[in-house]
Order: C-alpha cells, then sequence, then structure tokens
C-alpha cells in the first residue's frame, strides 16, 4: 500500500502569504494542508494548555492518519513544545521554517524587519 505524504502547516502564517521558495520547499514534503495555530491568552494556565493541546493534538491526528506526515509548528512556545514532544513520540517528523532577518532602522528610531524564508529545520 502506498501512504500519501502531507504537509501540515500548524502556525499563525497561512500558506498562501508564503514565498513561491517555501511553498516550493513545503511541497517537497507533500500535499499541503493548513491547520491555524490558536490565539493563546498569556492569562491560560497550564491546565488549560493542556486541555488544548488534547484538542490540537487530535485535530492534527485526523488530517494525518494514513498519511507519511511532516508538521510544521511555529507559534506559541508552551503549546508548540507540548505538540512537538507529543508528536515526535508517535513518529510524526516536525519541523520549523528558517529565516534571514533584515532590519531596517530609521532616524526616527523605527525599526522595520523583513524575513525571508531559508529553509525548513526538524525539532530534534
Amino acid at each position: 500500500m502506498v501512504r500519501t505524504n502531507v504537509f501540515i502547516n500548524f502556525s499563525n502564517h497561512p500558506i498562501n502569504g508564503w514565498s513561491e521558495g517555501q511553498r516550493n520547499a513545503a511541497m517537497k514534503y507533500g500535499t499541503l494542508v493548513e491547520i491555524p495555530f490558536p490565539r493563546i491568552s498569556p492569562q491560560m494556565d497550564e491546565c488549560e494548555l493542556k486541555t488544548l493541546s488534547d484538542k490540537c493534538f487530535s485535530e492534527i491526528l485526523n488530517k494525518i492518519s494514513g498519511k507519511e506526515a511532516t508538521v510544521h509548528i511555529m507559534g506559541e512556545m508552551t503549546l508548540t513544545f507540548s505538540l512537538v514532544e507529543r508528536l515526535r513520540s508517535i513518529g510524526v517528523r516536525c519541523v520549523a521554517s528558517t529565516t534571514e532577518r533584515n532590519t531596517i532602522e530609521y532616524p526616527d528610531g523605527r525599526k522595520e524587519s523583513v524575513f525571508q524564508f531559508v529553509r525548513f529545520r526538524e525539532y530534534q
């Protein structure tokens, strides 16, 4: 049986806003699927975060069932950490996007940063 490859984008950055280079790099992992990263209140306690992690984990598992999956996880760090640990424990590859940050500093003190995608890096 041939398994389908899928690339789940679980981040705050929708695929339709990615550069062509980032989309092409992601497509090497498989068919692109979007799962938006939830908003996380700074007031959320650990119990609430665990409940949210369970919900997100189930949603990801439903999307990858029967498939060879890579999950791009970028977002609030405690949820990201929880999900990366759980997914890797069941053999799911998890990656982060890496970028070059180019910053322009203006005389009035404002800063403008432009991020350019470089590659995906696997969580270890």
